[in-house]
């Protein structure tokens, strides 16, 4: 009879459907930071997962994982992280056999494409326990004896002062650099789109350089007023940008600085142009407070690592431009004392 055979035949199509979508659903990605997610979230299709390991208000330099991120890690099917120089408490976990066939080390994006100041693959680097680096050596080159009682237990360093700097989600020529990186990757996975995911990044490298444009002009009233760091995440977007960073308050976000290092930071900002602080909310304010007070410091906050933009395909260019507003408060009709 022909009913039972229409029947089967729905059956049949409902079955296909379901296997279909369980495929498309295979593609589960983990990502260290936010600032990684946002990009992921650009370049991936939307029957992709993703999901971000550190959590709004905490640290990747000193963050320590929750038994469920350690199983979302085990079920992920891709791991993004930005390298050994910057999560620091992921190091020894993704450098074993268990995940480092795939994890994917974002850095490596900016290694390659020919900077000789970085080693050929930041991810060979020898591994380190994954809480050990804690209070991880942050320290340039010439504060390094005045900190040295602090770091020689910490080995690895998150050390900035030999020119590596790993935030390099902030500068959007890495970040495409990243971006490319990510869909390669991606691209790899059994039953993905990837022409989907090349038209994802070509649409995203031409919004991020539009964007990149748009901030160039929204930045020029800026480039007068000298800016202060809280610590050197802010380097990269500076350069970038052509803006004036004249001094970082810390040396290592883990550690109180040094005495000589305050007292260079603080003559700074006296003979600086509307000296201006950029602070950052994963970190206690108070002790910056007592180290600029009795100076004419405006302040500023910015988040390096995007904790309230939302990861959609355009996250990246909204956190950039998240960056931009934080600057034009420390501008002189603008300012917050």
């Amino acid at each position: 009879m022909p009913v039972p055979g229409k029947a089967l035949s729905l059956a049949l199509g409902a079955s296909t459907l379901l296997i279909s979508g369980a495929l498309q659903a295979e593609a589960r990605i983990v990502t260290s930071i936010k600032p990684v997610e946002l990009i992921v979230s650009a370049i991936a299709t939307e029957d992709m997962q993703t999901t971000s390991l550190v959590p709004p208000g905490s640290s990747p330099h000193n963050y320590n994982m929750k038994p469920s991120q350690r199983r979302a890690l085990e079920n992920a099917d891709v791991i993004f992280w930005v390298g050994p120089d910057m999560e620091t408490f992921l190091n020894r976990l993704l450098a074993g056999p268990e995940f480092s066939n795939r994890t994917v080390a974002l850095m490596d994006a900016e290694q390659e494409s020919g900077e000789d100041t970085h080693d050929e693959h930041g991810h060979d680097e020898p591994a380190h326990d994954e809480h050990a680096d804690d209070h991880h050596g942050h320290a340039h080159r010439e504060e390094a004896k005045e900190e040295e009682h602090h770091n020689d237990s910490h080995g690895h360093g998150h050390d900035h002062g030999d020119g590596e700097d790993p935030h390099i989600w902030l500068d959007p020529e890495l970040a495409i650099e990243m971006a490319e990186t990510i869909r390669e990757a991606l691209s790899a996975q059994e039953g993905v789109d990837a022409a989907a995911l090349n038209e994802n990044f070509e649409q995203f490298k031409v919004s991020v350089r539009e964007t990149d444009a748009s901030i160039r002009d929204r930045l020029a009233p800026a480039h007068d007023i000298s800016l202060f760091a809280y610590h050197d995440a802010f380097t990269r977007f500076a350069e970038h940008y052509g803006l004036k960073l004249e001094g970082v308050l810390t040396l290592n976000p883990e550690l109180s600085p040094g005495a000589r290092h305050i007292a260079e930071v603080q003559e700074k900002l006296r003979n600086a142009n509307h000296p201006c602080l950029l602070t950052e909310p994963q970190f206690n304010r108070q002790w910056w407070r007592s180290i600029t007070e009795n100076l004419d410091v405006t302040f500023s906050t910015w988040d390096p690592l995007a904790t309230d933009i939302e990861a959609t395909p355009e996250g990246y260019n909204n956190f950039q431009q998240s960056i931009v507003d934080a600057v034009l408060k420390c501008l002189p009709e603008d300012t917050e004392h």
